[in-house]
């Protein structure tokens, strides 16, 4: 670190150089921005040499830290966004790129939702070339990274699934959730989603049975060796299977349940927000967010499972999990400022229904589970407790030897000590 406090010297100092011995332009608008961009690189400078480890040392701990410090950034900006009126708000992303704050159109991926269309005699399956687009790449990609992030088969399908049915529930609020029925299904549950998934689970499966055995750099002979090395090191320094047991204790099922509202509820913002913010879905910035989200979001998922695997040994959350917290929860007030009218656009009524009928389900198994069952099963513990100590009292009795008082004050004793 004493090596990057020399760089965050040189960079005021080069910082100092343009500012005083160059001809400041008159464009406000532009030292605005020139400063700010300014302040933000001395920030992270700072940052990536003074803020706290993260529980990933790979490729190195400045990279993690620099995401660290970008989470501040993005947060701080969000507050920004927060506090402005809503025209002014949409009219400052034109200081990020000009050709923003502009209202678009929104592109409804419904209509004909015929697989071979027999109208059309010059490309039957229009319908399908027309839905293949950049997003199902995106979608691809995507889920093979959320399958790297949270490290298990059923919590990743339940999300995807839970998305399509977020996606048929607010049809009505944004255009572009309405979609066929194969295109929710198959081409994104199952060809997209479940690909992805099924990828991330082969390279987990291969970080987990890997030998992770370092060498230093210039320890190693050969320049294959030196080149396979080179590579590794984006590779994790250990593995660390996760095991959520959801179902174990309460305290876990209600943290899991948790991670997946958090998750729907930042895939929901990306949607919302392009909306409320008047950004095109192909526009730089959203990509930027989900790589952003990809590289926060796996320290956050780690830093939740050690608190939750190991609470003696890390007694708070981690610093970038509650930073995701935050950020989520920052987006969605400003989708709730910005348009109060669509999100109060309210549900079909089979919809809510639907949705109802879930909770119950929910709530009660958790009764069940977590309540309802344990209480059977010390109920049926103390039943065959006692017909175990009367079928002992009845064999001393049959014996005649005169030590049943004996055995029934031992059996007592033994029934006292199970149920403390």
């Amino acid at each position: 670190r004493a090596h990057t406090l020399t760089v965050l010297f040189i960079l005021t100092c080069a910082l100092g150089y343009v500012t005083l011995f160059e001809e400041t332009p008159q464009d406000t608008a532009y030292n605005t921005k020139r400063g700010i961009v300014a302040s933000i690189l001395v920030f992270l400078c700072f940052g990536v040499t003074q803020a706290k480890d993260g529980p990933f040392s790979r490729p190195h701990p400045a990279y993690w830290r620099f995401w660290l410090c970008v989470s501040v950034v993005y947060e701080l900006f969000l507050i920004f966004i927060l506090f402005q009126t809503v025209q002014d708000g949409r009219q400052f992303m034109k200081y990020i790129d000009p050709n923003l704050g502009v209202p678009l159109p929104e592109r409804d991926y419904g209509g004909n939702c015929l697989i071979y269309d027999p109208g059309n005699e010059t490309d039957p399956f229009h319908n399908i070339w027309d839905k293949l687009d950049g997003f199902v790449p995106a979608h691809f990609f995507g889920w093979y990274l959320k399958t790297l992030m949270i490290r298990d088969w059923w919590m990743c399908m339940i999300i995807s699934v839970m998305f399509e049915f977020l996606e048929y529930s607010l049809e009505h609020q944004l255009p572009n959730f309405s979609e066929c029925w194969w295109d929710h299904w198959i081409m994104d549950v199952i060809l997209c989603n479940g690909l992805g998934i099924y990828c991330g689970m082969k390279t987990l499966s291969w970080l987990s049975l890997k030998t992770y055995k370092w060498q230093g750099l210039w320890n190693i002979p050969t320049y294959k060796g030196k080149m396979k090395r080179i590579v590794f090191q984006f590779t994790p320094y250990s593995w660390v299977k996760f095991e959520w047991k959801p179902a174990s204790s309460l305290r876990r099922w209600l943290a899991v349940c948790g991670i997946i509202f958090v998750f729907l509820l930042a895939e929901l913002n990306t949607f919302y927000l392009k909306f409320v913010l008047w950004m095109p879905p192909e526009h730089y910035l959203v990509l930027l967010r989900l790589v952003f989200f990809v590289n926060v979001g796996g320290v956050a998922m780690r830093e939740i499972y050690d608190f939750m695997d190991d609470p003696k040994f890390h007694k708070k959350l981690g610093q970038q999990a509650w930073l995701v917290a935050a950020i989520t929860a920052t987006e969605f007030l400003i989708v709730i400022k910005y348009d109060p009218y669509t999100l109060t656009l309210s549900l079909p009524f089979y919809i809510t229904q639907c949705w109802i009928l879930g909770i119950i389900l929910v709530l009660t198994w958790t009764a069940w589970r977590f309540f309802i069952r344990d209480i059977t099963l010390r109920y049926k513990e103390i039943r065959r407790q006692k017909q175990e100590h009367k079928n002992e009292r009845d064999k001393c009795l049959s014996n005649g030897d005169g030590l049943s008082s004996i055995v029934d004050e031992q059996n007592g004793n033994k029934i006292r000590e199970r149920k403390l």
